[in-house]
């Protein structure tokens, strides 16, 4: 610091006051740069190939890279005057080099270290007797990521403080950082949710951990390339968690509700308003405990729940239970069918489920069950197959043995109006595909 303050305020001197006192030939200025940056460089070199401790380095090529060539050589007063003397680096290419190697070196393990670090605190906090914390009425553990986020960007803009190459290598080096925690943090959290079933606050922790992914989806998502696989492979990991944990708080819910379900076959459809009212009241009190989870997880948890509902109504359809004989048996259940859907739909968008998807696939097998002419009864199948294109002709089949009227022949032809289609679905818009026909 001293010589770089005295060789700019010197040279300064020089341009203002001196150089007008001697014949340009003497290039008056060039000969004092020259000499002043021959020291200065010396001294830098010597210190290069001194040891050095981690912050030395960083001051050293942060005059090499950044305070030398920016703040002095292109100073107001002398940068006209330096251009012409072409002075060179402070370091050699080789020790400027080997200085970055060991900086990079250092800051790598360093990050690492105070990651690993950190997801050591965060796990010791999980064993305490304490409920999480809550922020705007969600539990969570924000600390977590906050530090490891900020961490590596700190990091990366340290480096690029120094140059914008070594901020890239650094970059290199440290992308595969954030996807290796994540999974650790993700081993982690499987140990715990596994290990921690009494812990007293064992749901408010595995909610305080879904929620815990949100920012490091939202900085994977605005600060990382599409193509980039790092970020593909944080985005999993990220789901892998926040699915493991959703599987945990329903776990609990689908037991109670599969009881409920049997009902619907073993009365006939008979008491389907109430067996549904049942449902819904089961479901409610348990969703009250995910409005802790924040807003997308929250969604995401009901239609979960809205498309499980679904479906299992739909496979107590396709237990051939029910043979119903007559056209107004069929419109009696058809009724039924249509009640219990639009309740199910009202319940599930009112607690907030988006998956609208859904909601036309009880309506359309009441519509194929009510109706008696075979023209009508394939069109809404083909209308079926194209709004769910992932059910298959064992699932129609099953369905269809609700109406015993159906001739072999009449039962054959509709059975060949559905194309076993083998379209890639995406898993978020799969529902027949989940339901196993016995």
């Amino acid at each position: 610091l001293h010589m770089g303050k005295t060789m700019k305020e010197d040279l300064t001197v020089v341009v203002k006051y001196m150089k007008q006192l001697y014949p340009p030939e003497f290039n008056v200025f060039s000969t004092y740069a020259e000499l002043y940056h021959n020291y200065f460089a010396s001294q830098a070199k010597k210190n290069a190939e001194s040891h050095l401790e981690d912050k030395d380095i960083y001051l050293l090529l942060s005059w090499v890279h950044n305070i030398y060539p920016k703040d002095m050589r292109k100073d107001h007063v002398l940068a006209e005057e330096l251009e012409k003397v072409k002075l060179g680096s402070l370091l050699p290419s080789s020790l400027s080099k080997e200085l970055e190697r060991k900086y990079l070196d250092s800051e790598e393990a360093t990050i690492k270290n105070s990651l690993s670090k950190c997801l050591d605190k965060e796990i010791q906090r999980w064993k305490e007797d304490k409920e999480p914390e809550k922020l705007n009425g969600h539990f969570q553990s924000e600390l977590l990521a906050i530090f490891v986020i900020q961490s590596i960007y700190s990091g990366q803009k340290r480096a690029k403080d120094i140059s914008m190459a070594v901020g890239e290598e650094l970059l290199h080096r440290l992308s595969k950082e954030l996807p290796a925690f994540l999974k650790s943090y993700k081993d982690a959290f499987e140990d715990f949710k596994e290990k921690s079933k009494k812990h007293r606050y064992y749901k408010p922790i595995l909610i305080a951990n879904i929620n815990n992914c949100w920012n490091f989806r939202d900085y994977a998502e605005k600060n990382m390339a599409e193509k980039d696989d790092n970020k593909a492979s944080i985005l999993t990991t990220l789901g892998d968690i926040e699915n493991s944990g959703f599987d945990v708080l329903l776990q609990q819910l689908f037991v109670q509700l599969k009881p409920i379900y049997k009902k619907f076959t073993e009365n006939k459809w008979d008491s389907s308003n109430e067996i549904m009212n049942e449902i819904i009241t089961t479901t409610s009190k348990h969703i009250s405990d995910f409005r802790t989870l924040k807003d997308p997880f929250y969604h995401a948890i009901v239609e979960k729940i809205h498309a499980r509902l679904v479906k299992e109504y739909i496979v107590r359809l396709l237990k051939r239970k029910v043979s119903l004989k007559t056209p107004a048996q069929q419109q009696n259940l058809a009724q039924y069918i249509s009640k219990n859907a639009a309740d199910l739909e009202a319940f599930c968008t009112s607690n907030g489920s988006q998956a609208t998807w859904l909601n036309s696939a009880l309506p359309k097998l009441a519509e194929i069950i009510r109706l008696q002419d075979l023209g009508a009864i394939k069109i809404e199948v083909a209308t079926l197959a194209t709004t769910y294109p992932d059910i298959r002709k064992r699932h129609l089949e099953a369905f269809l043995y609700i109406k015993a009227n159906l001739s072999r022949g009449e039962l054959k032809s509709i059975l060949g109006y559905l194309a076993d289609s083998t379209a890639s679905m995406p898993p978020t818009a799969l529902l027949f595909s989940n339901i196993n026909v016995s």
